[in-house]
């Protein structure tokens, strides 16, 4: 992820671009990255290094939805409708 795709982020979901700490600005940077690796473990399928950092991701990712559903409902749900998580 490149600078310019991060501040992006981070404008988009935070109060200014210097808001990198919002739960929703958390949670939009680990799909970003969630996104990139799944794609590059359709070309390095026994990659299973860097298979074990998406866990953690995907887990991180995980409990801060908790947090957010737990904090403010309407918010975890503009975030997931958003970011495109749940089916």
């Amino acid at each position: 992820m490149t600078k310019e795709e991060k501040l992006e982020l981070v404008k988009k979901f935070g109060a200014n671009e210097k808001d990198s700490g919002k739960a929703e600005v958390q949670i939009a940077l680990l799909t970003k990255r969630i996104n990139d690796l799944t794609d590059h473990f359709n070309a390095h399928k026994k990659d299973h290094h860097s298979r074990r950092g998406l866990m953690m991701m995907v887990g991180k990712r995980r409990r801060l939805l908790d947090y957010l559903m737990n904090k403010d409902i309407a918010r975890y749900r503009a975030i997931i409708k958003e970011l495109n998580i749940r089916k």
